[in-house]
Order: structure tokens, then sequence, then C-alpha cells
């Protein structure tokens, strides 16, 4: 992925500062905004990663990048004892912290500020670990991508749900007019940084996905690597393990 796409262009601090910076700052219309650019179908696409979880019957489960909360949220469905939800936003995992406690879920859920690329875990720590839309906002992917295979169990699952570009026609076609004339437009509405959501669209479009985001995985050393494509293309679930 392009080293170049950050939020700020004119800033001097480094990715992981600019996209810790633009969540803060987005965090209280994030949710609702999520809806309405992804017509609610990011829904069901969590569902799916609920499912391979799931199965898996995990006792501890890690989401990375966990936002306001939601998929960590969705995994108290498994069998899991405790979720932990990890993000570098204080402002995002605030909104999560106030979701968790209105759902009564505080006992399950913890939400921690901490740096994915450099987590505060043992080895072999989680039976799953899921990243929902960001993986694409890690500074070094690849350095991301060994501490999560470092902090996942042996025989353990790693799930990611991240978006994609259709490789069909007209779906490549409408997927890329939406993404640089609508999302940004919407974001601009909605949200009071208007350089948010043109980030989150550059940084989407540029991002390795399908076989690529596969073999990635496989060099870092992750095994039975899967790439699932939903809706189109426009977003990917992949799943993982470690011998």
């Amino acid at each position: 992925m392009s080293k170049n796409i950050t939020p700020y262009k004119d800033s001097e601090l480094g990715k992981k500062e600019q996209v810790a910076q633009m969540f803060d700052t987005i965090s209280g219309n994030y949710d609702g905004l999520n809806r309405v650019i992804s017509f609610g179908i990011d829904i069901k696409w969590r569902k799916k990663v609920l499912k391979l979880v799931s199965d898996k019957n995990p006792k501890i489960v890690l989401d990375i990048a966990t936002g306001t909360g939601d998929l960590a949220i969705l995994m108290t469905n498994t069998n899991a004892e405790k979720i932990i939800g990890l993000d570098i936003s204080a402002g995002m995992l605030e909104v999560g912290r106030n979701k968790i406690k209105a759902k009564n879920l505080s006992d399950k859920i913890e939400m921690i500020l901490a740096d994915s690329e450099n987590m505060p875990f043992e080895d072999n720590t989680f039976d799953a670990i899921t990243v929902a839309f960001g993986v694409r906002n890690f500074e070094n992917l690849e350095k991301g991508l060994a501490e999560i295979l470092r902090v996942l169990k042996p025989n353990g699952i790693f799930v990611i749900l991240e978006t994609s570009v259709p490789d069909k026609t007209p779906y490549k076609q409408g997927y890329t007019f939406y993404s640089r004339n609508i999302l940004p437009l919407i974001g601009k509405l909605f949200s009071k940084d208007n350089s948010a959501y043109q980030y989150l669209s550059e940084s989407a479009s540029v991002f390795p996905y399908g076989e690529v985001l596969n073999n990635i995985l496989r060099k870092i050393g992750f095994i039975e690597v899967k790439a699932m494509p939903q809706t189109f293309g426009v977003a990917t679930i992949y799943s993982a393990s470690k011998k």
C-alpha cells in the first residue's frame, strides 16, 4: 500500500498519529455515517465474520481497530468468555464504552487504547482475532499482521473484513464513481472533518485485496488463507490460521 495515503496531506505527523486524530474527530457520527455509506450492508458482512468466529468456539477474542465496538459487541453472540476491543483512537473508544455500558456488556468486553503494531499482550493469547475496516489504516501493514500472528494462538482464527475493488463491469465502474465522488460528498455533508472520508476513499482504492493480500498473509506466516468477496467485490472477508 502506498505510504503517501494519509488523512491530512499537510500534516507533519506520521500516518498512525493522523489516523488517531481523524477518528477522534469523526467519532461522534461515525456509526450513523457508516450505515448511510454502506447502505447498511456492512451489518450483513459483520454477521458473516461472526459465523466464522463462532464456528471455532473461542474463549477469548481480540477485535483490532475496534472503533466504536460494533464487531466486539457482535462477538458476544459467540461463547467467548472475554472480548477485548483495541484501538488507537480514544474518541472512538469512548463512544464504544458508552454503547457497551448501555447494553450491560462491560463485564464481558474490555476496550483498550493501544497500537495494533505493538500490542501489550503475550504470545499465543487469543483464540480469535478480527479486524473490520482497519488493516488499511496500519502504518506498516506487514508489521501489524506479524504482530497479529504473534498474539494469535496456534490453530486460532484470524478474520479480516475490508473494502476491495470489484473486478467485473459494470460494478468496477460504479464502485469507482461512488468512492471517488459520492462517498467524500456524504462525508463532507455529515462530518466536520472534510479530509476524513476523502482519505477513507483513497486508502480503500490503493489497498491490496484478494490474492495479493492473501499472499502477504502467507508471507507473514499465516496458513489456511482464504478470501471471500462480498457484494460484487466491494468488500472481502479473509480468514487465516496459525500453525
